[in-house]
């Protein structure tokens, strides 16, 4: 199957799009259960949501050829640490250390149908020459510790920067440098 890598913002955007997203989203999450339908649209507007509302220019999406959406990278160019729509997110004070020489962030997902084929690392690639083309001098992903999608990310040219130990949801700064040899790591 023939999938491309398009902006976000040069498709029209669809309703069938947006399940899309919703679809990739709410599939590849670790978090699969809430209590209410007020919880969810909480958790979908804190990691998808808001990043669609501020940040739709910093979006691609996999493409296939009928249109269908199969799935997209988003992020901020600036560090979410100083950023006041983010101040809910402890993981990003956390990590403001080292976040401000890493200061893009994204999220990333691809439908479990199409994982393996290569369209995350070139999610990830589009974000990177996007980010780096606005002056951005490095990105990083904030990821739990024993998440599967850490040899991912390290294939994609992450090291990891920072973590934190938070009670047995450990999680690592995983970080990309776009001006060269990357620091060694800290912990936050």
């Amino acid at each position: 199957m023939k999938i491309d890598i398009e902006a976000y913002l040069s498709r029209p955007r669809t309703a069938a799009d947006m399940a899309a997203l919703e679809r990739i989203f709410f599939s590849s999450s670790a978090t699969q259960q809430f209590s209410s339908a007020a919880e969810r649209a909480a958790f979908q507007e804190r990691w998808l949501g808001r990043y669609f509302l501020v940040d739709a220019t910093h979006a691609f999406l996999a493409v296939g050829a009928d249109g269908a959406v199969f799935g997209y990278v988003i992020g901020a160019i600036d560090d979410i640490a100083r950023l006041a729509r983010f101040a809910d997110i402890a993981s990003a004070r956390q990590f403001a250390q080292v976040s401000a020489r890493y200061p893009a962030h994204l999220h990333i997902n691809v439908d479990q149908r199409v994982r393996g084929q290569g369209i995350g690392a070139r999610l990830i690639e589009a974000f990177a020459a996007h980010a780096s083309a606005l002056g951005a001098p490095g990105m990083h992903v904030v990821t739990g510790a024993a998440s599967r999608n850490m040899r991912f990310y390290r294939r994609c040219g992450f090291h990891e920067a920072a973590s934190i130990a938070a009670g047995g949801s450990d999680k690592v700064f995983l970080a990309r440098d776009f001006r060269g040899t990357p620091p060694p790591a800290i912990n936050a």
